[in-house]
Order: C-alpha cells, then structure tokens, then sequence
C-alpha cells in the first residue's frame, strides 16, 4: 500500500519529529511523522492528517508537495506533504506495538540530521525544504 510523510513546522518553525526503534539497522532513528494510507483513508492526504495527529498530537495547516517512489525495488508510493502552523491540539495515540518519541528540532538541526544519514525519510526531507524555500 501506499505511505504518506510530513514535514511538519510548528507554530515557531521547529521540526516535529518521531524517534522509535528500527529493526533493520537495530536501533532507534528519527522520522518525519507518516505512516501507511489505510484502507479506511479517503485519501493521502487524510491519512498523513490522522498519521500526524496520532504520533505528535499536532495539528496544521497541510499542503500535498510531491509522490516520489520508495525505492527502487518497489511500486510503493510516498505522498510527500508539508504542514505549517502546527500547533499541540491532543495527546498522542500509538497503534498497538508502536513506541514512538516525538520531539521538535530547528530546521538547521534538521538540516544536519538529514545529512547525518541516521534518520529516514530522507528524499522526503529534502523535497519538502526545497518545496520551502528552506534548502
């Protein structure tokens, strides 16, 4: 199915982020907030709304950037999507098994997180700063 990713920026330009462990490499990453477009979604769009909410209890004002392919060994799709003004409505809701961290970060500390190469959703990252004006 396809997935949806966020960069959302807070109501003073802070990256919100979510750290939780990845079994792949063995250990905790930071990520953009996303998630899988569920079959119960209208659309990406309400899907990266509800995967937003639920895993930083923020919401804002949401804008569909870009679908880049999530690699090149399959026809997974990410809707890349940017959120600005975000501001803390709610707690944060995990589905079952998630154990997820969520922290905010300035948008230079993004920058060299993105860099770092120990973070995912990276493509994302950058598509979505360029679609800001924020490279």
């Amino acid at each position: 199915r396809d997935a949806s990713c966020i960069l959302a920026l807070t109501e003073d330009n802070k990256v919100l982020l979510v750290s939780q462990y990845r079994p792949g490499p063995g250990k905790v990453l930071d990520e953009l907030p996303g998630g899988i477009v569920d079959p119960d979604d209208d659309n990406p769009e309400a899907a990266i709304k509800r995967e937003l909410l639920e895993e930083t209890g923020y919401e804002g004002d949401v804008e569909f950037v870009s679908e880049v392919y999530d690699d090149a060994y399959s026809t997974i799709v990410r809707h890349c999507f940017v959120a600005t003004n975000c501001r803390k409505v709610t707690d944060t809701e995990f589905s079952e098994g998630e154990y997820i961290e969520m922290k905010t970060v300035s948008i230079d500390e993004f920058r060299s997180l993105l860099r770092s190469g120990e973070m995912t959703d990276v493509e994302v990252g950058y598509r979505c700063l360029d679609y800001l004006g924020l490279l």
